[in-house]
């Protein structure tokens, strides 16, 4: 399956469509989620037109790669989440329910999250 140049976060890189910048440099682009789940909820997302970690993680330059790792440190710093702790969700493919066609993290913070999943028995 090829990449949807049409999907929402194309069209924020594009400049289509507005968003609350948080965090930019040449590989990437951080910004405030629409709908919230938590006080703090930012997505980071590659400039690279890239679907998913899997492919990310293969065809991503080293230099695209470091960029993407280290803007979620920047921006866990720069919504002052970094000492109290936050949270990193990466939806990859149909199962994970994974919404956008486009490579993105969830940084979640500012408030106790409780556990993702119920313990297995």
């Amino acid at each position: 399956m090829s990449y949807d140049d049409q999907n929402i976060f194309a069209k924020i890189l594009r400049g289509e469509i507005p968003n609350k910048t948080v965090y930019e440099d040449d590989h990437v682009l951080a910004f405030e989620d629409i709908q919230p789940q938590a006080p703090v909820h930012v997505l980071v997302i590659p400039k690279g037109p890239y679907k998913s970690m899997n492919e990310f993680s293969t065809e991503a330059s080293d230099a695209e790669i470091v960029a993407w790792v280290r803007a979620i440190g920047k921006v866990a710093e720069i919504v002052d989440a970094k000492g109290p702790g936050y949270r990193l969700i990466v939806n990859n493919g149909d199962n994970a329910i994974q919404e956008v066609p486009h490579l993105h993290i969830h940084v979640l913070g500012g408030r106790r999250l409780g556990r993702m999943l119920p313990k297995a028995d």
